[in-house]
């Protein structure tokens, strides 16, 4: 029973492993953001939104289909400049005319953003799904010597697909020269 058990741990872990190197590979090779089921995964790296989404953490944000429509309380990923993306609570909506932007506010700040978000930058919405600690790890992935990691599982997989069939092919050698004897 405990065999069982412990082959169905490990084929879970290495099924999860196996998914995490597959998402970051193919975002690597898209050049786009790591994507699971239509879901877009973002590395959590301050803590304006702690307590409840801690710095390191991995959150799940789904594409925002409708920029214009979010209403306070909601909370949004955003493009902050160029080169900077931001998930904050929306504390206010303002409407000029046919444009609408967002007052925005982490949930540890004290005070909202300098800046109002445009509807145009808001990227996404937040869908309450946090890994916590794991966006690290993820993040170290996304870089060039993290990548080199990713070597690591394989060759260990290499590795043990060897071994198991060099134990097979010895088993039905063993199994193949008693049958000659007898």
């Amino acid at each position: 029973m405990m065999k069982w058990i412990g082959r169905i741990f490990s084929a879970l872990f290495y099924t999860g492993v196996l998914v995490m190197i597959a998402v970051i590979v193919f975002a690597k090779a898209s050049g786009g953001e790591p994507e699971l089921f239509g879901y877009q995964l973002k590395t959590v790296l301050s803590g304006s939104m702690e307590p409840g989404i801690q710095t390191g953490s991995v959150i799940a944000v789904k594409k925002a289909e409708d920029p214009m429509s979010f209403q306070p309380g909601d909370v949004i990923t955003y493009l902050e400049n160029e080169n900077r993306v931001t998930t904050h609570r929306i504390v206010e909506t303002v409407k000029s005319g046919q444009h609408v932007m967002y007052i925005t506010k982490g949930d540890n700040n004290e005070e909202a953003d300098s800046q109002p978000v445009l509807a145009e930058n808001v990227l996404a919405a937040y869908t309450g799904v946090t890994v916590p600690y794991i966006g690290y790890g993820l993040n170290f992935l996304q870089t060039n010597n993290g990548a080199l990691l990713l070597i690591i599982p394989g060759i260990l997989l290499l590795m043990y697909s060897i071994v198991t069939v060099w134990k097979a092919i010895s088993g039905i050698q063993v199994a193949v020269k008693k049958e000659k004897v007898s």
